[in-house]
């Protein structure tokens, strides 16, 4: 039997790569006749990078970056095989992670650093980019990544604006006269799995500003400040960043790279499995093996379980999916194409003890070798 285990990363406990290496330890205990092949997988988010690099065989690029409350910080990108595609995650110049709970504010954080990474990938030779958008502690509207790609935002006494969410309000003109030809020409797809607008109740400050550290305060002077800012853009430059579905991902981001960048914003897994040519894969495989830290509700809005049922689906091919929680077991699963799902964790536990990366692996491997076990038998 040929398997294709391509779990997503278990966020906080193990990567992609360990929780398949996992799986595949517990499948060749049951059986060393088992054909197991790996496909480090993401959506968009955290873990997109290493999956594409990987599955291209390109290399990764470590630099150093503005991080988001201005200090520098350590990045890394991937270059693909093809040596002149750059894949990116924002959230290694910007992300949540980089930033104390204490630290948190989307008055001052920016995303300037996101356009340092992309200048560091033009200068290697880069020409295509990959942008996954996950995790961002920004609400800037990607100013700051403009701003270092050459974008100047002027006041109304003609200077230059600083960094940070507060500053979208003082925002009255753009000069875009020192962006590069490079940066014009170059091409992006954006991995983006929401459709909020930039600004607005259902906007990037109202829904995502508060998990940024915002408080209902400045989630309201953040709001206007994207709707100035949006408003300048329309009347200067003709683009309605408003009409645009996911302007609002990652504080604005979204609304920059479509806006100014012309970049496709598009499915995160769709794109990602897409470029990891996994559908290629599924046409040799028996069984796929996939999973994420949870599995409920939100799987089938854009994760990487339910596109890889979805595709398996098309060959006919059963999928098996592993989680560190089923919270909601219910049909909707297995509408996904999910043939069959399993939690790992055998009995009560508590969270921070289960979510250790031992536990973890071992509770993967355990339940991959029973899985395996019965699969022997019935082959």
């Amino acid at each position: 039997m040929k398997i294709l285990i391509a779990m997503d990363s278990l966020k906080g406990s193990l990567s992609s790569i360990e929780a398949n290496s996992a799986i595949a330890e517990g499948f060749l205990q049951a059986s060393a006749d088992f054909d197991v092949q790996t496909m480090p997988i993401a959506d968009g988010g955290e873990g997109t990078v290493e999956a594409l690099v990987l599955a291209s065989n390109g290399r990764f690029v470590d630099t150093v970056v503005t991080g988001p409350l201005g200090k520098s910080v350590k990045a890394r990108y991937g270059i693909l095989g093809d040596g002149t595609t750059a894949v990116i995650e924002i959230a290694e110049a910007c992300g949540l992670p980089l930033l104390t709970k204490e630290e948190r504010n989307p008055l001052l954080t920016t995303s300037y650093g996101v356009g340092e990474l992309i200048l560091a990938a033009i200068e290697k030779g880069c020409r295509d980019f990959i942008i996954g958008l996950g995790g961002s502690a920004t609400n800037d509207a990607g100013v700051g990544m403009l701003q270092a790609l050459g974008y100047q935002f002027l006041t109304k006494e003609g200077a230059l604006v600083g960094l940070g969410g507060a500053e979208l309000k003082n925002i009255v003109s753009i000069d875009g006269n020192a962006v590069s030809e490079q940066v014009r020409n170059a091409r992006f797809r954006v991995a983006c799995d929401v459709n909020n607008p930039l600004y607005g109740t259902n906007g990037a400050a109202y829904i995502y500003g508060p998990q940024k550290g915002a408080t209902a305060e400045i989630v309201k002077d953040l709001d206007e400040g994207l709707k100035c800012f949006g408003d300048v853009v329309l009347d200067q430059l003709g683009t309605d960043l408003q009409k645009i579905p996911g302007a609002g991902a990652a504080g604005g981001l979204g609304g920059a790279f479509a806006g100014f960048l012309q970049a496709e914003l598009e499915s995160g897994v769709g794109l990602i499995l897409e470029l990891a040519r996994l559908e290629e894969a599924l046409r040799e495989v028996d069984l796929v093996i996939t999973g994420e830290g949870k599995l409920d509700g939100q799987t089938s809005m854009g994760k990487a379980p339910a596109g890889i049922a979805r595709l398996a689906g098309k060959y006919g091919i059963p999928v098996i999916a592993l989680a560190g929680d089923v919270s909601e077991g219910n049909r909707s699963l297995q509408d996904l194409g999910i043939t069959a799902y399993f939690t790992i964790v055998g009995g009560p536990v508590d969270l921070e003890e289960a979510m250790k990366p031992a536990h973890t692996r071992l509770n993967l491997r355990r339940t991959a070798e029973q899985i395996g076990r019965i699969l022997r038998i019935t082959c």
